[in-house]
């Protein structure tokens, strides 16, 4: 089999949970096959994802670790490179909702980050609310939009903003629309790992006109520790076709729109 392209580790290690998280289990040999490296870095592979947590090791491959914590998360590095197709698809079809002149907030996590990078491209005329000091970074290199980050304290191990005074601004303002991440989708409602990052979650909704949910279909999973809303605060959700028809009927259900993409469309470019 000719081998992939050279991938970084973080990068290669996503490919590994992916393909196991779709199996349920992996074999070092279907993981060697599927992902065309040699088994000793598959071993290694194995060993650094269980050592964060990420899976559990079982005689001759791994399958994925049975009790996930309501306050895990993965490493930054990791959860950038999980599902990136479909984050890329989501943020693609997000960028076609705006519309130049509006005020948009944008919430930290990596699919929002996959819109601000089209949104970017596009240039478009915008005023742009973030807590996210990287996308932050991707609005301000486009010359059209006006960017304000309200400011707090850095999240150990991330770019993300969270307390004061950024909550507090989240309080004053009135934005035309804001595109939202959620770490779970369950029990009609939006969860997350931190308490600090629900709450400036929870302010975002209630400071925009209209609220986009922007997660990939393995957002569907058991509540994190913290609850951000009910499902019914959002108008919109865009999600990949990996969504199951209940969930997509439960989406429905709560009177949201509810926008599907292929993995890798490629909606209509804009000049």
């Amino acid at each position: 089999m000719a081998r992939r392209p050279e991938l970084i580790p973080a990068q290669r290690r996503a490919l590994v949970l992916e393909h196991i998280r779709t199996q349920g289990a992996a074999s070092i040999q279907s993981l060697v096959d599927a992902i065309a490296v040699s088994g000793s870095t598959i071993r290694r592979d194995l060993e650094e994802l269980e050592a964060a947590g990420l899976l559990e090791r079982a005689r001759g491959g791994a399958l994925l670790e049975r009790t996930r914590k309501s306050t895990f998360e993965p490493p930054a590095s990791i959860a950038a490179e999980l599902a990136r197709p479909e984050k890329q698809a989501i943020g693609l079809a997000a960028a076609e909702i705006l519309k130049p002149g509006e005020s948009a907030i944008f919430d930290s996590g990596t699919t929002v980050r996959e819109l601000a990078r089209r949104v970017a491209a596009l240039n478009l005329s915008l005023t742009a609310v973030t807590n996210d000091l990287g996308i932050g970074t991707i609005l301000g290199n486009a010359t059209a939009i006006d960017v304000v980050i309200p400011g707090g304290s850095l999240r150990r191990g991330s770019l993300t903003l969270r307390g004061e005074p950024g909550e507090s601004f989240f309080k004053t303002i009135h934005a035309d629309i804001a595109f939202i991440g959620t770490h779970a989708i369950s029990n009609g409602y939006l969860s997350e790992t931190s308490l600090e990052v629900a709450t400036i979650k929870r302010l975002m909704i209630g400071a925009a006109r209209r609220v986009v949910l922007l997660a990939d279909s393995s957002k569907f999973q058991p509540a994190a520790f913290c609850k951000i809303s009910e499902l019914g605060a959002i108008q919109e959700m865009i999600t990949d076709e990996g969504v199951s028809q209940d969930d997509a009927q439960m989406i429905r259900d709560f009177g949201i729109e509810l926008t599907i993409v292929p993995i890798g469309s490629r909606p209509n470019e804009t000049n």
